[in-house]
């Protein structure tokens, strides 16, 4: 990545990195690799000026009349988004969520002419396992925040030092503090290898991988890549039915209402998706320009989530981590980086790579390493056992959960890590 290709915001924020690595910040445990190896320590500091140039466009949105019915089929609402507006606008403090983030061991790195950008939290206990973490869209490494204490430090959250962690959290490409890939291929398999690299880049020569949404994506390819030290997945979505819709079985309630679920995304909830898989170049003109136009984008993703989010707004009583602060972090984070257009690309990326393996007629490989599933109940489609064991017939852990929905980690972050205690024991070094 360039320094011509890099919006203001990026200059200055890799500019604080390169700072924070002169003044020796970089971990001893983590020595920095010679050349394009190099895992540099990223601190945030995003200047004032951007954070009132924010707030000025805020104040000049120009608000479309209400939606004429009552729920959310027409699109975000305006009750609810003006709310949003108002609260980001006057009591929104972004310095508390560049706190929380700086708190954190942040670096970058390198990797296939992509700056990746990841958090890298090590466990007090000897044994962890290593675990990467993927984040989706509308997410970002802000949903998986509120996990890092419960993975990295169980004895201090009920657990033992026996489910301890060490975590790494990379922001995907165009997202966040990653940089933007400048060339075409970026795909959920160019990642997972990526991803490989990257973990075989900070040691840990035995692992494993989780995600959800995009990063189910990712982790799944990483399951059917096995590389070397991948010792398990764990998923709480399943990408795969989409692909497998004709195979799935619908002969139980669960099953038949899964597919309904699924049909009800295809015909009503695919707006985004769409989009974003054909024309994210369009879509991103207007999520670069305004504030407001971005929060809309970024929070009409699903039902169960959306009616979430606005709760916390309208009735200050968010449902589980999904406070007004956390969304509203996430969202303003998407702003400062400027990555609306670059991140909705993986769309563009998923729809192409979808095309060419059907012209071709080639089949996806089989994950070949064992594989975790948990259904949250709020997901897009809940997914029976009998559809994860369709599109994984290894799979060696599965559990229904009783709450939770697409943003299973950032809703339910205590719920999300006993699960993946619960998926990845069985897989853990002895020792």
């Amino acid at each position: 990545m360039s320094a011509m290709s890099l919006t203001p915001t990026r200059r200055e924020l890799l500019a604080a990195a390169t700072a924070a690595g002169a003044l020796g910040l970089l971990p001893q445990t983590l020595r920095a690799a010679a050349g394009g190896d190099a895992i540099r320590p990223f601190t945030l500091a995003i200047p004032q000026q951007e954070l009132d140039e924010l707030r000025r466009r805020i104040g000049a949105t120009r608000w479309p009349s209400k939606e004429l019915v009552n729920d959310r089929s027409q699109g975000v609402q305006l009750a609810t988004i003006k709310e949003l507006a108002r609260y980001w606008a006057t009591e929104y403090d972004w310095r508390r969520c560049e706190a929380r983030l700086n708190a954190l061991p942040q670096f970058t790195t390198e990797i296939d002419g992509v700056d990746v950008h990841f958090l890298h939290v090590r466990s007090g206990h000897e044994n962890a396992l290593p675990l990467i973490m993927t984040h989706g869209w509308p997410g970002s490494v802000i949903e998986l925040l509120e996990t890092v204490g419960l993975l990295t430090d169980p004895t201090s959250h009920g657990g033992v030092p026996q489910d301890a962690f060490h975590l790494v959290l990379p922001s995907l490409p165009g997202y966040g503090f990653s940089g933007e890939a400048t060339d075409l291929g970026w795909d959920s398999d160019r990642i997972a290898r990526a991803w490989a690299v990257l973990m075989e880049r900070l040691g840990y020569r035995r692992y494993v991988a989780q995600g959800g949404d995009v990063g189910a994506s990712v982790t799944d390819a990483m399951g059917r890549q096995a590389p070397e030290g991948l010792l398990g997945i764990h998923l709480n979505l399943l990408t795969g039915a989409v692909g497998f819709k004709d195979q799935l079985p619908a002969a139980s309630p669960e099953e038949r209402a899964a597919h309904d679920a699924l049909n009800e995304f295809a015909m009503d909830g695919f707006g985004y998706f769409l989009e974003q898989s054909t024309r994210p170049q369009t879509i991103g003109y207007s999520l670069l320009d305004s504030p407001i136009g971005l929060a809309a984008w970024l929070l009409d993703h699903d039902t169960d989530s959306y009616y979430k989010i606005s709760r916390a707004f309208l009735d200050h009583e968010p449902v589980g981590n999904l406070t007004r602060d956390n969304i509203v972090d996430n969202i303003t984070l998407y702003w400062l980086t400027g990555t609306g257009a670059s991140a909705a690309r993986w769309y563009w990326e998923l729809g192409r790579s979808l095309t060419a393996a059907r012209a071709a007629g080639l089949a996806r490989p089989p994950v070949s390493v064992p594989v975790g599933f948990t259904t949250f109940p709020g997901e897009i489609w809940a997914a029976p056992r009998s559809w994860v064991e369709t599109v994984y017939p290894g799979l060696k852990y599965f559990n229904e959960v009783d709450k939770g929905g697409h943003f299973a980690a950032w809703e339910e972050p205590q719920l999300f890590s006993t699960e993946l205690r619960a998926a990845f024991r069985s897989v853990r070094p002895a020792g």
